[in-house]
């Protein structure tokens, strides 16, 4: 039923009312705001992958600074 909604057919309807078919404008208003509602989603995941990224690289580089002048841990020598 969620599609109706997405295009409108259930505002001001008292419940139990039958809902007709949505007119074209109606399916492609209910089709964009899922279209948006998708895209807000990956928008949102890209972000949080982004500050995941930023703080390993941040980690990364305190790494990189604190690592001692002479042969590392395996004794490979300083790259």
């Amino acid at each position: 039923m969620a599609p109706a909604r997405d295009a409108g057919l259930l505002q001001g309807k008292p419940a139990g009312e039958t809902v007709g078919r949505p007119s074209a404008e109606q399916a492609e208003i209910a089709r964009l705001r899922r279209e948006l509602q998708l895209a807000q989603a990956k928008l949102a995941r890209t972000e949080t992958a982004l500050t995941i990224m930023g703080k390993a690289r941040e980690l990364l580089e305190d790494i990189s600074r604190s690592e001692p002048d002479g042969p590392d841990v395996f004794g490979l020598g300083k790259r």
